[in-house]
């Protein structure tokens, strides 16, 4: 039997977003420590599949064998994924992702001071992490990569990060994506660390038949342009390949103990 210390406590809260207009659904995954002791702060898109991933059963595992610094896990149910989840600075090509610069309100100016006002945290970007999967990953990047003072740390699970900016071009397949023209074109010097994973079998997509699936090429591509602007790998950023791994929480649920590992330990 697991000592009172080693268990996981889950309690779900509704909080009601003024910049979302509509009440937002969240978990709260912490173990049982004393009130005292300070937690680290992880905040994940879709909290609604962490269910299916078995999430609390492989936390109390990782607080049992000692991997992990007490934390407080925060799952954010959604809503609307097309409107909510997505790049901040602007739309895709068709359209969606026109919440999303509220949706990185609500997390930034609601959600966490919510959460500092209940929880013993960390302040500052340090021990702050956000991830996400599928479209929520690509949420995931873009928050940190905009508000590096609040989340250090971003996790990408077979992120979207094929969003483009304008239609698709066969002529020219890799452009206007969103996120690698960002990266691409900034100057600022880059203090997030970041955690990708792709499945081998994600998609079979290959838009410009190289012989690689679009979700790993644009992985791959998007950490070759964080490594020419200074990030180093393993240090500053590392990558997962699950093999066989599909586009499915099961899948994500077989490496979501890696990346709180490498972020709260990193």
């Amino acid at each position: 039997m697991l000592s009172r210390r080693k268990r996981v406590l889950r309690r779900r809260y509704t909080i009601a977003s003024e910049h979302l207009g509509r009440t937002v659904q969240i978990d709260a995954y912490r173990p049982t420590v004393p009130p005292w002791r300070l937690l680290s702060l992880v905040i994940v898109n879709d909290g609604q599949d962490l269910d299916r991933m078995g999430f609390r059963k492989k936390l109390r595992k990782l607080y049992k064998q000692r991997e992990l610094p007490p934390a407080l896990v925060i799952g954010v149910h959604a809503a609307d994924r097309l409107k909510e989840y997505g790049t901040a600075s602007q739309t895709d090509d068709q359209g969606r992702g026109e919440q999303a610069a509220a949706y990185e309100k609500f997390i930034v100016k609601e959600l966490v001071p919510w959460l500092e006002d209940r929880y013993n945290i960390f302040h500052g970007p340090d021990r702050r992490a956000i991830a996400g999967f599928s479209l929520g990953g690509l949420s995931a990047f873009d928050i940190a990569w905009r508000r590096p003072r609040h989340f250090r740390t971003a996790g990408v699970f077979s992120g979207s990060l094929w969003y483009r900016g304008k239609p698709f071009d066969p002529a020219k397949p890799d452009a206007n994506r969103i996120v690698h023209d960002y990266v691409r074109r900034s100057r600022k010097p880059i203090t997030n660390r970041f955690w990708f994973m792709a499945g081998t079998d994600d998609e079979t997509s290959d838009r410009n038949n190289n012989g690689v699936i679009d979700s790993i090429d644009d992985t791959l591509h998007l950490m070759a342009l964080l490594q020419e602007k200074g990030l180093k790998p393993e240090l500053d950023m590392t990558y997962v390949e699950v093999a066989g791994g599909k586009h499915e929480p099961e899948t994500w649920g077989k490496v979501i103990g890696d990346f709180l590992v490498w972020a709260l330990r990193g």
